[in-house]
This record gives C-alpha cells, structure tokens and sequence, in this order.
C-alpha cells in the first residue's frame, strides 16, 4: 500500500467522523496525518515500523494504523465508519461544495440520505429553511449533484430529453438527404433511459467520421449497429440500414423483447420483409396500430387484434393542476401566482395541496395557518372567478396510519391528499398498515405518491398493490401518478390493474414553482404506457366534474362526528 492510499484513508476516515459529529480532536488529527503522508518524501512501506513513530506528525495512535493498513491491507477503524454510514451519505462527498458539516446536516437534521432524495429537496427549496444553506448554495448543490449524476450511465427520461432533441436535429442538419428515427426505449418514452438509439439510412463510415470530428468515441461497432459515447457521457447507439429495411428495423427496435417475441410467435412476422410504414405492418398483420409506448407487454396485442385501442391521454387533456405548494409551505410561487398562471395556460383550476404540520421540515400548516390560507383562498377566488382554487392538504400519514390533523380540521378541506414523508424504511407489512388504514379515513380522497420512491435514488417501500387498490376501491380514494421526473409514483407498470377496478388515477405535477406545472407532461407519458384515458384521470375532470368528485368525498365524512 503506497502513501496515497494510506493518506486517502485517513481523510476519509476524518470526513466520516465529522459526519457522525464524533471526536471533533481526532477527526482533526486524522485529516492531519493525511496531510502529512501525503507530503512524505519516502514511501512508509519503505521503513521499518518502528522508524514510523520517530516522522514529525506521526504519533502513536497513527502509527499504529499506518502499520495496520502496511501489514492487513485494511484498516478497521474506517471499515467500521463505512459500514454505518449510508452509501449515499459516502457518496455525496462527491458533490463539489458538499463538505462533511453539510453533509452531516443533511443527514441527521434535514433525514436525506441519497443524491436523489437532496436533489429533490433542493428542487422543492427546502435547503433554504437551514442555516448555511442559502439560495445561491442550493442552486449549486443542485448543479453538481446534476452534473455527478448525469456521468453514470442512467439517466431520467427528462435528464436527457433535451439532450437527445438536439443532437437528433444535429444529425438532420449535417445529413440532410438521409433519415433519422429515434427508437428504443425513448422512443416508448420509458422513464429510464441507459442509451439513446437511432434508426438511420447513413451511411456507418459517414457516421463515424462526423462523430469522431466531434470528438465522440467509438464503444461498440458490429452488424451495422454503432455505439458513439462523448464528453456527456451519454451513449448514442445507431442502427444503420437501407431504404428498404428502415421501418421493418424502426419497428423491431421499438419493441420491448417480451412483445417481440409475442409478436413473431403470432404472426409469423419475417424481420427481413420490406414495408414502407410501420402502420403497414400492422395492416398486413389485420392489427389495429400500436403506438410504441404501448408495445412492452403481450396482450396488449390480443387486445388491439380485436379492436382499436383506446385513444390515451394528451397533453391538452388536463383540465387543472391538482398538488401543488405554495409559499404558505416549501413553494416558491404565492397562491395568487400559481392560480394566474394557470389562467395563463388555460386552465379551470388549481389545487393547492401545501404541506400538513408534521412536515415541520416544509413548514407545514399549523391549524390557524390552515385557516389563515383558506380565507385567503376565499378571496382569491372572489378576485379570480370563475377560475376556482380548491382548498386542500398533502396530509402526512403517521406512523399508525392516522392523518395528522383532527377530522374537524381535515373536514374544511375539499379534498386531502395523504402521503408518506417519514421513517421510509418499512417492511411491507408496516407499509401495509400505514396506507390501508389511511385509504380508510373517510378524509383521504387521494392518495399520494404511493410507494415513495426516487428514480435513480431511493427505491419505494414494498407494498401489495392488490390489497391497496382494493381498498380504494371500498373507500372511494384515487391514486396519484406524482408526475416529477424523479418520481412518476405509482409506477406505470401497476396502473393497468388500477384501471381494470375502475379506480382513478389522477397526474399531478406536485408543484413546489409554476414552471413545475411542466412536469404533467412527463406523467402524461408514463401514463400512455398504461393505456390511461381522460376518462380514468382526475386531473383531466372539467371543473363540474371535479365538484361532483368532490361531492362524493364529502358525502364519505358524514360517518365521522367533527
């Protein structure tokens, strides 16, 4: 083990014990031992141990670690900080300006313990509620934490949207006379994305020449499919065909393997026939149009073999924001100003869903502040008719599965939202218990973000999606698609079983700003996966529809004296 190593143990060792807020004296004397390793002109593997004690800035206690680390190859002390520190406290001293007392405040004062989960909070401006962190430090920790994330290899589909729009306009640019087709997994606008892909008829050495003048490097090249990967770190595969076989190629790679190979299996598909659209392909196969988003399971094409598939949502569809955070909680945007916003894009609604009281974190409500915003929103609403602001709560759901406020409080709102915030790591059966008997209240009329997962960052806890969705079906509870990128909860994956127990689903952009109402978009797509319609989706309801919604949750509180 050379110096390096040895002094880059000791550093950690230092950082590690100032994040657990240990022994601030050896925490120094440790960061100081790396210094001075660091600058040895003689390499420690080089002396006998004994010569080690009598170097200037070495005293016993080191040296015997030096000596440990020399002669094992390891180095207990810090193996022990390693293994209870989290991975992603460890990992976030890879953020450039995220020191160990920043660290150690992000962990045990604002409980984040992933990239993720911080990137998260700095986009709901939630770092600005603790000393040291202002504005200007939270923007940078957003940056950096966005830029380490984005040199991994995995990627939000909404990372890098923009990024795959502008090199495809690149590409029709410099080869004008040929064609480009994104395909792949964004092409069927998964919510991960490891590798963008193009079908093309350019010529392979054509692509290769201009990729390697911008100075992209070459991964993987065989069977006409080449990989280009650049500073962003983003790899870029193409398939390179003729005319002839574009769309036959277009198809097969914007197909997931499961479909696929349902597909052949049933059709008996050649994948060297020549077709001119892929539209034609499902003619000659007497198959109604599969959209790529739609092509990931099997029976969706028995379905499309007997009839057209439902026309899913649309961007145009959405009739009004529901969740969303004010100034009154961690937003950035007074109520006024979203509602004006709203108006702007031709809305009828918004539903302001601020924090409840135990989020103390996002300066939840306190009872009078509820009543304080709600007079508030009476107002507004006279100012602002017939645009209508709708009161509600993201309410967090406690430990025992209660809401935290009294039901004659949760009675003022027109709608609840209940989600989980805290204590996250739960086997199911405590999961289970906390969002059953919430689905149970007679107040919850959403329920939030319903695993609590970050893409990239945090997985969700584990939950029976069966007994919760027919639990919602018993109560009369929807379910929120959280449409940010780093949530897009519940998984699209599960809604289709929603949808068959004709349980709504409802995209919600959970806006902690108004540019944030953007994010419905990202919702929308995941939720065209699932086959949603505007007719199972909340947030598409006129406003009359949403009053009878209401109606109905209003009608389940009469059980419950307030």
């Amino acid at each position: 083990m050379n110096n390096a190593a040895i002094a880059n143990n000791f550093s950690l060792l230092s950082k590690l014990m100032d994040i657990h807020r240990d022994n601030s004296f050896k925490a120094k004397s440790y960061s100081s031992a790396a210094y001075t390793i660091d600058k040895l002109p003689i390499q420690l593997a080089s002396l006998e141990h004994n010569k080690i004690f009598s170097l200037k800035g070495i005293g016993e206690s080191v040296g015997q670690k030096i000596i440990e680390q020399l002669t094992t190859g390891a180095f207990s002390l810090l193996q022990e900080y390693i293994a209870k520190t989290p991975h992603g406290i460890i990992e976030m001293l890879n953020i450039r300006g995220l020191g160990p007392k920043k660290i150690a405040i992000i962990w045990h004062d604002m409980e984040i313990e992933s990239l993720g989960e911080l990137l998260y909070a700095c986009n709901e401006n939630r770092l600005t509620l603790y000393k040291g962190f202002g504005s200007k430090t939270q923007q940078s920790i957003k940056e950096n934490i966005e830029f380490y994330v984005n040199t991994l290899g995995s990627y939000l589909y909404q990372q890098i949207e923009n990024y795959t729009l502008s090199i495809h306009k690149q590409l029709e640019q410099k080869f004008s006379a040929e064609t480009f087709i994104i395909t792949g997994n964004f092409r069927r606008q998964l919510e991960i994305i490891e590798k963008v892909e193009w079908v093309t008829t350019t010529n392979e050495h054509e692509l290769i020449n201009f990729f390697s003048t911008n100075n992209y490097q070459k991964v993987e090249h065989q069977n006409n499919y080449i990989v280009f990967c650049g500073d962003e770190n983003v790899q870029l595969g193409f398939y390179c065909v003729n005319e002839k076989s574009l769309y036959t190629k277009l198809f097969i790679t914007s197909c997931s393997n499961t479909f696929l190979e349902k597909w052949i299996q049933q059709t008996g598909m050649n994948v060297d026939d020549t077709i001119e659209s892929e539209e034609k392909i499902f003619e000659k196969y007497h198959c109604h149009y599969i959209p790529p988003y739609r092509r990931e399971n099997a029976f969706v094409i028995e379905q499309a073999m007997k009839e057209a598939l439902p026309i899913t949502i649309q961007e145009g569809d959405i009739k009004g924001i529901i969740h969303s955070h004010s100034t009154w909680s961690d937003g950035s945007n007074t109520i006024e100003e979203m509602a004006n916003a709203c108006i702007m894009q031709g809305l009828e609604y918004l539903i302001i869903s601020d924090h409840s009281k135990t989020a103390t974190y996002a300066q939840g409500l306190s009872v009078e502040r509820v009543l304080a915003q709600h007079e508030q929103i009476d107002e507004l609403n006279k100012k602002l008719f017939p645009f209508t602001i709708f009161k509600s709560i993201e309410s967090d759901i406690l430990g025992d599965g209660s809401l935290d406020y009294e039901p004659e409080i949760l009675n003022k709102f027109d709608l609840v939202i209940a989600s989980i915030h805290s204590n996250l790591k739960m086997s199911e059966e405590k999961a289970m218990l906390r969002l059953l008997n919430a689905i149970a209240n007679p107040f919850t009329s959403i329920m939030g973000h319903l695993t609590g997962r970050l893409l990239l960052s945090r997985n969700g806890y584990p939950v029976n999606y069966e007994a919760i969705f027919d639990a919602c079906v018993k109560h009369h509870v929807a379910i929120e698609l959280n449409a940010h990128p780093r949530r897009l909860d519940i998984d699209w994956r599960y809604i289709e079983q929603a949808l068959q127990k004709n349980i709504l689903i409802s995209i919600n952009p959970d806006a902690h700003v108004i540019e944030g109402f953007a994010d419905v978009k990202y919702g929308i797509l995941v939720a065209q996966k699932a086959g949603l319609t505007t007719e199972n989706n909340l947030s598409s309801f006129t406003i009359h529809q949403l009053k009878d919604f209401i109606a109905i949750q209003k009608q389940k509180r009469k059980m419950v004296e307030v």
